[in-house]
């Protein structure tokens, strides 16, 4: 897992998650841009500086071509590290769905960040992780825009679990692979929350990967 310490074009600091990928990408949400991002790997407690904490700046941000901020559609991005991540016990890449994988709804998977954990309490300090179910597209039909090709419905309607603010980025863990990114939800936290659906992409971050 990586925090994103962020920099707004308008000054002011945010956070998302993301994950690193190699030793110099990690990868997380389009819409967490920012005019600056510095990367911290390795960490468990943000309060708590430690030992196996990476402080990395961003030297460059790429957004997906096609990322559009009214649908969230293609709501994907590149981290291009100043320096390498160290490999250690507390940093590692996640591994990368290929093009084909498909995880059927009803599969349990896992989401990890140091979102808020409820529609008015801060963001968390520690690390958490909470497993949710995929779920067919007709789950989220009350979203405006949907596609299901590019995104995932994310999260049992009738459970209280789901992704939220500051969550952005991070990732979506079945079977051992990333299979998403969390991308929004409704603004009351409740599920289904959209991720944007990795496997479509692949060809693009490998091409990013090779040419930057």
């Amino acid at each position: 897992m990586a925090y994103l310490e962020i920099v707004t074009d308008r000054g002011y600091y945010t956070s998302c998650g993301g994950f690193l990928i190699s030793q110099d990408f990690v990868m997380t949400a389009a819409h967490c841009k920012g005019r600056k991002i510095t990367v911290i790997l390795g960490a468990h407690n943000m309060k708590k500086e430690k030992s196996t904490w990476q402080k990395i700046e961003v030297s460059e941000q790429i957004s997906h071509p096609k990322y559009s901020s009214t649908t969230r559609f293609n709501d994907i991005m590149l981290l291009k590290l100043k320096t390498r991540a160290r490999w250690t016990q507390a940093v590692k890449q996640i591994y990368l769905p290929t093009w084909s994988t498909f995880i059927p709804p009803g599969a349990v998977c896992t989401v990890a960040g140091w979102g808020k954990t409820g529609v008015r309490a801060p963001a968390s300090d520690t690390l958490r992780e909470v497993q949710l179910r995929l779920m067919d597209a007709s789950t989220c039909r009350g979203y405006l825009f949907y596609n299901s090709n590019l995104q995932i419905c994310v999260g049992d309607p009738r459970k209280t679990k789901s992704a939220y603010e500051e969550d952005s980025g991070g990732p979506l863990v079945c079977a051992g692979v990333a299979y998403g990114i969390v991308s929004y939800g409704y603004r009351d936290a409740k599920p289904p929350d959209l991720f944007t659906r990795i496997p479509p992409y692949v060809s693009w971050i490998k091409n990013v990967l090779k040419n930057v």
